[in-house]
C-alpha cells in the first residue's frame, strides 16, 4: 500500500508514518517544516494553504491521510487566518485527491462538538450551526467539503475526531505549544504553570491508541470495507487538568507551582467520547488510560534526551 500523509512531520503523522513503514507500506509525506523526529519519512516541504494541486507528488497512492493542520486552539482565536488555511490546505487537498480518484482520511477535532456538557458525545450529535473557536470553525468546514465531495463526486472518506492526543514525537514545544508537554517542560524546569479551567474535563488519547485507530481505518477504507464514516478516535473517560497535573507532577517527583484561571475563549470545558462506534467498525480497543500514558510520555522524554 502507498499512503501520502499531510501533516506528515507533526506528532500523529510521524507515529503513524512510522508505523506504516514498519509494515511494509509506503509512505510520502508533506509538511511545511522537516521532520524533526526521524528521517525515515519521505517528506516533500510544501505549504498546502499557498499551493496548487500540481505540486503534490502523483503517486499514484492508495490513500490520502489528510492531518495538516494549525491546531492550537487558542492560538487561532488570536490568529484566525490561520483557521482560513486549514480550509485551504483541506480544499487543496480534496481536489488532489477527486483529480487522482483517491481516498481522504480528514483528521476532524472533537472541537466540532462544541462546548456541550453531556457526558458522552456520539457522532450526530455535532452542532454545524454554532462554533466555539475559529478552529472548530475550521473543522467543521471541513468535514462539510469532505461529505460535500462525496455526495458531488463520491470521494470515499473517513473522517476522524481526534481528542488531546498525547505521548511521543510532541515536545516540539517551540512549532505548538500543546497542554501536555508544556506542563510537562514547566513542570520539569520548577516554573510556575497556569491551568486555564479547573473544572474543564477532557478526554486524553494516547498516541499509541490513536495510530492504531488511524491504520485500522486505512486498512479499512482501501479495502473498501468501511467508508463515508465519522469516527471518535479517543479513550472514552474524561479527566481534570487537575488530574493532568497531579499525574506529571507524580511522575516527575515535582511539586507543581499552579495557578487557577478561567477557561479562555473558544475552549471547550467538557468532552468525553462514545467511541462504541470505533469499537464496531475499526475493531478500536484502545489500551493506554492517562494514568498509565503519562508515565510512559515521560519514560519517552527521558530517552530522548528532553528531560535533564
Amino acid at each position: 500500500m502507498k499512503v501520502l500523509v499531510t501533516g506528515s512531520s507533526g506528532q500523529i503523522g510521524t507515529n503513524v508514518g512510522l508505523a506504516l513503514l514498519d509494515r511494509g507500506d509506503s509512505v510520502v509525506g508533506i509538511d511545511k517544516r522537516a521532520n524533526t523526529w526521524t528521517d525515515k519519512i519521505e517528506t516533500v516541504q510544501l505549504d498546502l494553504a499557498k499551493a496548487s494541486v500540481e505540486d503534490i507528488p502523483k503517486g499514484p497512492f492508495d490513500v490520502v491521510l489528510h492531518l495538516a493542520a494549525n491546531a492550537k486552539v487558542f492560538e487561532l482565536v488570536e490568529q484566525p487566518q490561520r483557521a482560513m488555511d486549514n480550509v485551504q490546505t483541506l480544499f487543496t487537498t480534496l481536489e488532489f485527491c477527486r483529480q487522482n480518484k483517491t481516498p481522504i482520511i480528514f483528521a476532524s477535532s472533537r472541537e466540532v462538538y462544541g462546548d456541550i456538557h453531556h457526558h458522552i458525545t456520539r457522532e450526530d450529535l455535532a452542532d454545524f450551526v454554532v462554533a466555539e473557536s475559529p478552529y472548530s470553525a475550521s473543522k467543521i468546514s471541513g468535514e462539510a467539503f469532505v461529505y460535500s465531495y462525496y455526495q458531488c463526486y463520491k470521494l470515499p472518506y473517513l473522517v476522524f475526531r481526534f481528542s488531546n492526543v498525547y505521548g511521543r514525537y510532541d515536545n516540539d514545544a517551540e512549532r505548538m505549544e500543546r497542554v501536555t508537554p508544556l506542563f510537562i517542560d514547566l513542570i520539569n524546569n520548577d516554573q510556575p504553570i497556569t491551568v486555564f479551567g479547573k473544572q474543564k474535563v477532557l478526554d486524553f488519547t494516547y498516541v499509541d491508541d490513536c495510530a492504531a485507530g488511524v491504520l485500522a481505518g486505512i486498512d479499512r477504507l482501501v479495502a473498501g470495507k468501511v467508508c463515508n464514516q465519522t469516527i471518535n478516535l479517543a479513550y472514552g473517560q474524561g479527566w481534570t487538568l487537575v488530574d493532568l497535573v497531579n499525574l506529571i507532577s507524580l511522575g516527575l517527583r515535582k511539586e507543581p507551582d499552579v495557578t487557577y484561571e478561567p477557561s479562555r475563549p473558544g475552549e471547550v470545558m467538557r468532552y468525553v467520547a462514545d467511541i462504541s462506534k470505533a469499537r464496531e467498525l475499526l475493531g478500536y480497543d484502545p489500551q493506554t488510560p492517562l494514568s498509565a500514558g503519562i508515565p510512559k510520555t515521560l519514560a519517552w522524554w527521558r530517552e530522548s534526551g528532553a528531560l535533564k
